[in-house]
């Protein structure tokens, strides 16, 4: 954590480039208090700091409060390749989405670690149908998937999401690490698919008739 006698006037870039120097680094999202927290700094000015930065990497023109922590002009910028996202109850620097097909390409070439087209499908079930459980999903896909739902909790997407009051049966439900990796901050987010399926009227009768 930063000392009380941090002077970012010292620093180059201020306490913008400070914060910006911490979220380049972040694993997961934080959020603008514990950022605050970490950098000595009110809040409010975090939150002042981190709109600065969003908008500088989607190429506004931003005009700084006028105080002492935050930065002191106006500026221009291009757009960047990456951008400040607001995610999951937290910020976080990610690559632009218009840039994904070339850094998987980069990333992920000759790697063996992209989910299957099982566990996409089930991971996409549970997500629209949540908290769900593994008998359910299982009577959609009409497969069993209980080895799937083992490996996308592994993976940290879903998760347990108590039991259903009915049959015991223990129910799933997606992350706050899936909503992160999908880029969203609720599933409400989540595309609508349901002009997409048909028959979905007679969906939870299906689901009764394959409870198990």
């Amino acid at each position: 954590m930063a000392s009380d006698a941090t002077d970012f006037s010292a620093l180059p870039g201020g306490a913008r480039a400070a914060l910006e120097a911490v979220l380049m680094v972040l694993d997961v999202p934080a959020s603008a208090t514990d950022l605050a927290a970490g950098l000595n700094l009110t809040v409010e000015t975090v939150e002042q700091l981190l709109l600065e930065l969003q908008r500088e990497y989607d190429g506004y023109t931003v005009k700084a409060p006028d105080m002492e922590t935050a930065s002191d002009a106006g500026f221009t910028s291009s757009p960047r390749g990456f951008e400040l996202r607001n995610v999951a109850g937290g910020w976080r620097i990610y690559s632009r989405a218009e840039f994904a097909d070339i850094v998987g390409a980069f990333v992920l070439e000759g790697q063996t670690a992209r989910l299957t087209q099982a566990a996409l499908e089930t991971l996409a079930v549970i997500a629209y149908r949540q908290p769900v459980s593994r008998a359910r999903v299982s009577a959609i896909r009409g497969v069993n998937v209980d080895s799937v739902v083992r490996t996308l909790t592994q993976r940290g997407l879903v998760e347990d999401s108590g039991t259903d009051p009915e049959s015991g049966a223990i129910l799933y439900r997606t992350t706050s690490y899936f909503l992160e990796r999908m880029g969203i901050g609720s599933v409400a987010e989540l595309p609508q698919i349901s002009p997409h399926l048909p028959g979905l009227d007679g969906i939870d009768e299906f689901y009764d008739a394959g409870r198990m």
